[in-house]
């Protein structure tokens, strides 16, 4: 339940990136390309809408790790792992390239209907956070520039080379 009242799931970026990963790995030994579009759909519609843009940016990186895990796992039972590997990738990307155009437009035109927009306005006009003010950063240095550190004395690490130092 969220705090407007709405009875629903709404899933923070992470998870709604999660559930699209799982739903992508287990989707990818049957019909890899239909998963993906119904993890992309379903995750768009059940993140947060604050949380539209990272999820929008996701989906290829989500098919990627995806295929590489599941090609990965095919190549360790093969006798030639590296030609395995290497054309399984090339097999799964090749193919599944029209899913991953289809999903991940689906993903951001979904998104835009759902408040992407208002979201990276809100994301734009928003205030850098001020920082916190420490000790040693109330002093300024010659530029202007606040300075963050402590300085070391002059001569702390130097050794001594020039004449003799005034205790001796």
């Amino acid at each position: 339940m969220t705090g407007t009242g709405r009875a629903g799931v709404r899933l923070t970026a992470r998870g709604a990136i999660v559930m699209l990963f799982v739903i992508t790995l287990v989707g990818m030994p049957f019909l890899p390309g239909p998963a993906f579009v119904a993890g992309c759909l379903a995750a768009v519609l059940l993140v947060r809408p604050r949380d539209l843009l990272p999820l929008v940016v996701t989906p290829p990186l989500v098919f990627f790790v995806a295929a590489l895990l599941v090609e990965l796992v095919r190549a360790l039972r093969s006798g030639s792992m590296l030609q395995t590997f290497g054309l399984g990738m090339f097999t799964a990307l090749s193919s599944g390239a029209p899913w991953l155009f289809l999903g991940s437009a689906l993903a951001l035109g979904v998104a835009w209907v759902r408040g992407l927009p208002a979201s990276l306005r809100e994301m734009r006009g928003a205030p850098a956070p001020a920082p916190t003010p420490t000790p040693a950063s109330r002093f300024r240095s010659r530029r202007g520039r606040v300075r963050t550190f402590d300085p070391e004395p002059e001569g702390y690490f130097e050794p001594r080379v020039y004449g003799r130092a005034a205790d001796e």
